[in-house]
């Protein structure tokens, strides 16, 4: 039986659940909230980590910025792509004209762009807006 350290989209504690049991709506073990709300979740500075390197989970970053007009068209199609995508990796979202370090760190140039992380490391990157069928398509091919 395989565990997966999972971050909490509330509380962003980490939490050990047996793979086999994702799909079956785990709580967290601190807040006692759904592990997975079937949307994606803003992060910043004080839990990006949690979610992108510390969990097994693969992360979908959607870098975006208020200002931006695709970003703005992509915001519910991201947000619809979680409801397909979960639990089998996380959506979450960084907005790069709050969190500057974030998007430096990942060197994004264009907005809205899109990375996969695994435990960390960049599997994929896609910049421009997308629809949600499109992403979910992106992202499945992708996964690891």
């Amino acid at each position: 039986m395989s565990q997966l350290t999972v971050a909490c989209p509330h509380c962003h504690k980490l939490n050990r659940v047996p793979q086999e049991r994702l799909g079956e709506q785990p709580a967290c073990g601190s807040c006692k909230q759904a592990l997975f709300t079937s949307s994606a979740i803003d992060v910043g500075v004080n839990n990006f980590d949690q979610h992108a390197i510390k969990a097994d989970l693969p992360v979908v970053v959607d870098f975006w910025a208020p200002w931006c007009g695709p970003c703005k068209v992509m915001g519910p199609q991201f947000e619809q792509a979680a409801k397909t995508l979960e639990p089998r990796c996380r959506l979450v979202k960084v907005n790069t004209q709050v969190e500057t370090t974030i998007g430096q760190k990942y060197q994004i140039r264009s907005i809205p762009t899109m990375v996969v992380l695994h435990r960390g490391q960049e599997i994929a990157r896609k910049s421009g807006a997308m629809s949600s069928a499109d992403i979910v398509r992106w992202v499945e091919s992708v996964l690891p």
